[in-house]
């Protein structure tokens, strides 16, 4: 199984991530970034899963393209897009979205992992009135 391979099958439901899990794909210094924070180390990244598997009842993923870039330093990047089920315990909810992960990587693992998403529909959509403005907003946009 190539490294990229086994990103994707560990990705496949973020609630079942070990972090022996997180070793076989991240370097010691891996930077982990989404659009709520920034993570550095694989222990960070490890501290991160956890509070996730404390939150969530599943977070699936479904892997819909991974496309590989050479890039000019000798590493290869990968550009992969996805789109994550997610199942909150408290308050018991499912939220859906699709996003896309830039991966960089050498001999030794990803050492850079960045998620793009909107967080509004992860997030903000999902605060009673925050929510309701939000819709509203891009029900007017839309127009």
């Amino acid at each position: 199984m190539t490294h990229i391979e086994r990103f994707c099958s560990i990705y496949r439901d973020l609630t079942k991530i070990s972090s022996t899990d997180l070793q076989t794909i991240y370097t010691q210094d891996v930077e982990f970034i989404d659009p709520i924070q920034r993570h550095k180390g694989i222990d960070d990244v490890a501290h991160y899963f956890e509070k996730l598997n404390e939150q969530a009842s599943s977070c699936e993923f479904d892997i819909q393209h991974v496309v590989t870039c050479e890039s000019n330093d000798a590493d290869i990047h990968y550009l992969i897009t996805w789109y994550m089920t997610l199942v909150l315990k408290k308050p018991q909810k499912t939220i859906h979205l699709d996003g896309t992960t830039l991966l960089k990587k050498t001999d030794q693992g990803f050492y850079f992992h960045r998620d793009y998403y909107d967080l509004g529909e992860m997030v903000y959509e999902h605060i009673p009135l925050i929510g309701w403005i939000i819709k509203k907003v891009k029900r007017k946009l839309a127009q």
